[in-house]
């Protein structure tokens, strides 16, 4: 009985240090975002006038950002992350990384290990003061941009840059299917690109889409991000405007199948 109260007690005391923690490091994020978007992000407008040169340090800046948060995470107990199979991805050229979305660092850990990625991210993002300066100095791909999107996924895909999307278009929800928006299987089918499955799961319930950043798991969460296989464009590639239409649409099927988690 005794060694019971014991384990019970050191349960919740974890419990309440992870609490803690989550909140603490849920400040030093929009903090951190602040700061790389009023001073470091201004500084480079300032002091590096190539554009491209600019982009490229701007999302080295914001990968190795996140590599320190996530390490602070890890450190202090918060969560703890592991990849399988990434050396697959650091030789992916001109590919669209295409990636499923239970919890809200999902974005975070990918970009801390994919220093120069695009993404394409929803337009509601540019109203949050803490992301918004990250968004605009890494150019990232607006979702809401439909008539320049794909002409500007074509132009970096083919000059070799990899993009990133979510195809869900937000979170999972807790309970559903998942269900994908077409726009990352237009892109593969028109843009002809090769195009990289990534599989995110979380071992506990923790920032989804029906959760808040205080409700914290009784263990410890472990992300797996299971890096998948590459389909080449002459998977679905066609010839015809019809024929991209249901190309799109089968691969879209196809893409919700192997994004479904399998348990």
């Amino acid at each position: 009985m005794t060694k019971r109260i014991t384990v019970n007690i050191a349960e919740q005391v974890n419990w309440l240090w992870r609490l803690l923690m989550t909140g603490f490091c849920f400040i030093l994020f929009g903090v951190g975002g602040l700061l790389l978007s009023l001073i470091w992000f201004n500084l480079l407008l300032v002091f590096q006038r190539n554009e491209d040169k600019r982009r490229r340090i701007a999302r080295h800046s914001i990968s190795s950002s996140f590599r320190l948060f996530l390490f602070l995470t890890r450190k202090l107990g918060v969560l703890d992350y592991h990849f399988n199979g990434l050396k697959k991805i650091r030789a992916d050229k001109g590919c669209l990384i295409v990636a499923n979305h239970p919890t809200l660092l999902d974005y975070v850990i990918l970009a801390s290990t994919l220093p120069d990625v695009d993404c394409i991210v929803k337009s509601a993002l540019l109203r949050n003061p803490f992301v918004s300066g990250v968004i605009r100095s890494a150019r990232y791909l607006i979702n809401s941009d439909a008539e320049t999107l794909l002409p500007v996924c074509r132009e970096r895909l083919a000059s070799g840059h990899n993009i990133l999307i979510f195809p869900e278009g937000t979170r999972t929800t807790p309970g559903r299917p998942i269900s994908l928006q077409r726009g990352a299987a237009n892109i593969a089918v028109r843009c002809e690109c090769d195009l990289r499955i990534i599989h995110i799961t979380c071992s506990q319930k923790l920032l989804d889409k029906k959760s808040k950043w205080y409700q914290i798991p009784p263990k410890k969460p472990v992300y797996t991000i299971t890096i998948g296989e590459l389909f080449t464009n002459e998977n679905f590639a066609v010839d015809t405007e019809n024929g991209h239409a249901i190309a799109a649409r089968q691969l879209n099927r196809q893409l919700t199948q192997l994004l479904t988690p399998s348990h």
